[in-house]
Parts: C-alpha cells; sequence; structure tokens
C-alpha cells in the first residue's frame, strides 16, 4: 500500500477526541481537510513534506457548534445596524439611537437594537414615541426588543409602512395603542411584520451585501471556536448566498438552514412550500437546507407563550389569558407529516409548555405514521410539564437550549413579572431531561444572545448562574448539568441533531478536521474560570480559519 503523508500534524497537544475508541491523545494528523489518524497512527503519518503544528501542551478540542442562531442577521447588526445591549434603560438606549441617527443620511433608516423586553411598559406610549422621534432626528427607525420578536417604531417608519390609529392589529400580532387608541409604535410579534416589509422596499439588502453579512457572522462564529450551526429561520434569498459562497469557496463552516414556514416577526418571503422548492437548488458541500422552521408561539414577555395555565392577571392580561399558539393540531400535524414524507425535518419554537406539549403530541403521531428519521427540534422550550420530560427520549425529539434565554439575566426578569414565581423559576430543566435519556442541544440564538460565546453558555449550565456577574443568583439550580455532559451538549449531542454527525462532533479517522486549541483545559480550572475561556485558533477541514493574535494585531491596528 503507497505512504500518503500528513498534511498537517499536532505534535506535544492535549486532545479531547470525544471519541470513545480514543478519547484522549497527543497527536493528530490531517489529510486533505480530514482526521487522517491520532497518537502514534498520526506520527507515522508524517514526512518531509507535512506542516508539523507543536501545541505545547495546549488545550484542543473539537469544533465547537450551535444548534440555533441568525447568524446572518448577527452579520448584519455588526456591519449595517445599531448594536446596543438590551440592559440599558430608555434614556441610554436613546442616547444610542441618536448617536447612530448621526452618522446618517436624512432619509437612512435606524435600525437595530435590542432594547429589554422589561421595557415594554415604558416605550408603550405617544410621548416615548415623540422622544424616539426626535433621537433620530426625524429619519425612519425601527428597534428590535431582546427577544427579537416585537419592535418598536417611530412616527416616520409608521408612516411609511402605512400604520395609523385606525389600522387593525394584523394576524397573529399587535400594533399597541393608548388609552386615547393612538398607536404608540410598540409592535407586539406580526405587528411589526408591516415595518419590516416597508423596510426591506425602501432599502432592500442586495445578494451582496447578504453573503457580506453572513461571512461577517462565520468570522465572528469561528472567533468563538464554532465551525458548525443551524441558522434557525432562513430566507430563500439566505440560501441561495450561502450556496454562492460555498461554490466560490467562500464557505467555511457547516451550516444546516430551516426554512421557514411560518413568520411572525421578520417579514421573509417567500414562506412554506415556495422556500422548500428551493431546498434541492441551494443545497451543497457546507450548505444543507434540512430543516423546517414553525414559529409555534411568541414569547412570554409580550403573552404571546402558549402555556397550560394562565399568566399573572395582574400582568395586564385579560382573565385566564394563556396565550394561544399559532397552528391547530391539524395544521402543524399536516406540515410535519408532509415534510416528513421528503425526508425533511423541523425545528420548532415553543417558550411555553402548552406548545411543547402540542409538538410532542404531533411527533408521537408522526412516529407512528413510520417517519422514524426526521429530526425534530423543540426550541427554546423554557417551559416543560413535568409528564412531558419523559417523551422527549421516548420520540427522539432533541431540547434545542438557548442558556443565555433563561439563566438569570433580562429575560428572566421579564419573564417573572409576568407568571406566578413558582412557575418563572422553574426553567429550562436540562438536568431532568439527561437523566431521563433525552438529547440536549446548545444553540446561542444569537443575537438574540448578547454573544455566541459557547464558554459562558457552559457556564451557566453547570452553576445556572450569570456568566458575566451582572445578575445574582441561580435559577433553579437542581438542574445543572455536568462539565462534561455540557461540553457535550455544544459537540457530538449538536451534531446529531442537526444531521451532521457523520462528519462533525469529534475528532475520529475520516471527520472533517475541524477543532479548536483553547486558551486553558476545562477540566483542570476552576469552574467559575470556565466562562473566561477563549479560542486561540479555530480550524475548519484543516484549514486555519481564527488566530486570535492576528486579530488582536488586526483590531489594534484600527484602534
Amino acid at each position: 500500500m503507497n505512504f500518503v503523508p500528513a498534511d498537517l500534524l499536532l505534535i506535544h497537544g492535549v486532545i479531547d477526541t470525544l471519541t470513545p475508541e480514543k478519547p484522549r491523545t497527543s497527536a493528530l494528523a490531517v489529510r486533505d481537510g480530514q482526521v487522517a489518524g491520532l497518537g502514534e497512527d498520526a506520527i507515522r503519518l508524517q514526512d518531509a513534506t507535512t506542516t508539523v503544528v507543536d501545541l505545547d501542551g495546549a488545550y484542543v478540542m473539537p469544533g465547537l457548534l450551535d444548534v440555533h442562531n441568525h447568524h446572518l442577521l448577527a452579520g448584519q447588526m455588526d456591519l449595517f445596524e445599531l448594536d446596543a445591549p438590551p440592559t440599558l434603560g430608555v434614556d441610554k438606549l436613546l442616547e444610542a439611537v441618536a448617536a447612530r441617527a448621526a452618522q446618517l443620511g436624512p432619509e437612512e433608516w435606524v435600525v437595530g437594537g435590542s432594547w429589554g423586553s422589561g421595557l415594554l411598559g415604558e416605550i408603550n406610549s405617544v410621548e416615548a414615541r415623540a422622544r424616539l422621534d426626535a433621537a433620530t432626528g426625524g429619519r425612519p427607525a425601527l428597534l428590535k426588543d431582546d427577544s427579537k420578536h416585537n419592535r418598536w417604531a417611530n412616527s416616520r417608519a409608521l408612516e411609511l409602512a402605512g400604520i395609523d390609529d385606525d389600522t387593525p392589529d394584523p394576524e397573529g400580532g399587535q400594533i399597541l395603542r393608548d388609552s386615547g387608541g393612538q398607536a404608540t409604535g410598540a409592535l407586539l410579534e406580526a405587528g411589526g411584520v408591516l415595518v419590516e416589509q416597508a423596510l426591506a422596499r425602501l432599502r432592500p439588502t442586495s445578494t451582496a451585501d447578504m453573503a457580506r453579512a453572513a461571512i461577517r457572522g462565520i468570522e465572528i462564529l469561528h472567533s468563538y471556536g464554532i465551525t458548525g450551526f443551524q441558522d434557525a429561520a432562513a430566507s430563500v434569498q439566505l440560501m441561495q448566498a450561502l450556496k454562492t459562497l460555498d461554490d466560490t469557496g467562500r464557505l467555511s463552516a457547516w451550516v444546516v438552514t430551516s426554512m421557514q414556514v411560518n413568520d411572525f416577526i421578520f417579514g421573509t418571503t417567500p414562506l412554506g412550500e415556495e422556500i422548500i422548492a428551493h431546498r434541492v437548488e441551494t443545497r451543497s458541500e457546507h450548505h444543507r437546507p434540512d430543516f423546517i422552521k414553525v414559529f409555534l408561539d411568541g414569547v412570554p414577555p409580550a403573552g404571546t407563550g402558549a402555556f397550560l395555565e394562565p399568566y399573572l392577571p395582574e400582568a395586564g392580561f385579560p382573565a385566564c389569558h394563556c396565550g394561544t399558539t399559532t397552528m391547530d393540531p391539524g395544521e402543524l400535524e399536516g406540515w410535519l407529516l408532509r415534510t416528513a414524507e421528503r425526508g425533511i425535518s423541523a425545528k420548532i419554537h415553543c417558550t411555553g409548555d402548552a406548545s411543547v406539549r402540542l409538538v410532542l403530541d404531533t411527533v408521537e403521531k408522526v412516529r407512528a405514521a413510520g417517519h422514524t428519521g426526521s429530526r425534530y427540534h423543540i426550541a427554546h422550550g423554557q417551559f416543560v410539564h413535568p409528564d412531558d420530560i419523559a417523551r422527549f427520549a421516548e420520540l427522539d425529539v432533541t431540547a434545542d437550549i438557548s442558556p443565555a434565554l433563561w439563566f438569570p439575566g433580562v429575560i428572566s426578569e421579564a419573564i417573572a413579572t409576568v407568571l406566578p414565581a413558582d412557575r418563572a423559576s422553574r426553567m429550562q430543566p436540562n438536568r431532568a431531561l439527561l437523566d431521563a435519556g433525552a438529547r440536549i442541544a446548545g444553540g446561542s440564538d444569537w443575537p438574540v444572545s448578547i454573544s455566541p460565546n459557547v464558554w459562558e453558555a457552559i457556564y451557566g449550565l453547570v452553576t445556572r448562574q450569570d456568566p458575566t456577574g451582572s445578575f445574582p443568583g441561580a435559577l433553579w439550580p437542581e438542574q445543572a448539568v455536568t462539565l462534561a455532559e455540557a461540553v457535550r451538549i455544544y459537540t457530538t449531542a449538536c451534531a446529531e441533531a442537526m444531521g451532521i454527525e457523520d462528519i462533525a462532533g469529534s475528532l475520529a479517522p475520516g471527520k472533517s478536521a475541524d477543532f479548536v486549541v483553547l486558551s486553558d483545559n476545562p477540566y483542570k480550572i476552576d469552574i467559575d474560570l470556565v466562562r473566561f475561556i477563549t479560542a486561540r485558533q479555530t480550524w475548519f477541514a484543516g484549514t486555519k480559519v481564527y488566530d486570535a493574535t492576528s486579530a488582536d494585531k488586526v483590531n489594534s491596528a484600527r484602534t
């Protein structure tokens, strides 16, 4: 047999492969973008042509995965939009809006966010809208909240969208009004779609800009050691941009996309079967449009999450308000059956326990019909009724979780204002799910979350505390998981959930050589320090796609 040398050889490292056959080694060989050997087998593949990297004891692990993000939106925010943290009060937010507006032309839109969902009561007035008008200098403005489900628009944006005091609420949303019937500019769920559509008409996004934003989003993910992810709400335009990037050798990540069936927040067109029709033509080596996305409810702070028991009556909701699902059982069953017949999986947004139960009931019917191969994600699922915990494993349904949305912070504080304390404090039963045999896959929901930092998320999973230290306490600490479990939640479990376990998630021979060199070995430091781990280098398919040293030099040059 002819000897074929490795292209790259890593030596003298602490390399966790996450494979049962050889869980830890000190050497790894790469050939043609794939893992070619481990340990002594790797060393034997070296010759004079092999590039050798001496790790000098550094810790290496498989590239991290993110089962739920919106990388395009994050790239657009980084390149083109206002990016303010949701922890700002209204005064500081308006200062940031004014600073952004000063950089724009007189007719350009001020777009971005985020405003904390706990501010809804404060911005829901004509007086607050007038303050937003003043901050923008008359320019149209559309600001997203921390969940990205709700909007705050100023007078000029409402005018361009054709919204006035008499505009009826759209299906699935609300145009909030004051006691005198005046539209305040606060728009819940589908209430913001008319403004999103006006923005799309008046400030269309070119294919080049979309590709540029996608690349920027992926660059940021690389800086956190992430080499594969699932975009949780893709448009056909994004799918086409990803295909173009891959065809031209510029897509350096495994990307699974979720084609939107319905949309109450982004203003995406087309939807449903019209976007599924582009699935085959946009598939490429690194882009896999294998899921549909269903928004089955909204978010608890707006009263749009669907629960089995009512919201707090004093939170301003109608008596016995539980929220509703966006689809009835028959419609959801139809979508899941029709797509399962074509081998398409589904990611389903659920924030309340009633929507979670509806998904489980529906998947039970799909499995009974013989469709065992389709993958189903309950996205977010912060609230799960105890009777439904075991059903995740029984039905092979993945719990897609985003820790930044439930550990102590602005979102959990907002939820605590609309649900009874005994329910609001029992979010994300991760320990119970794992003990019942369920698969938990980790996501960020970035840019709903401030960053896609996996190590902050892992810290939150293990401690149930806020990794930034800004918010005290621990949320339901009995549901903590171990560090090793948390690492698999962001590697092997994600790969299985996304359908890329044959190529990613671990460093087995024959798999893609995707790995990250870390600043610390997470198993050798105190858990409190894990949140500060950073990526020193990120490699995708045997090619270095991020180097912290180079990035530091670039950032220093910019400043």
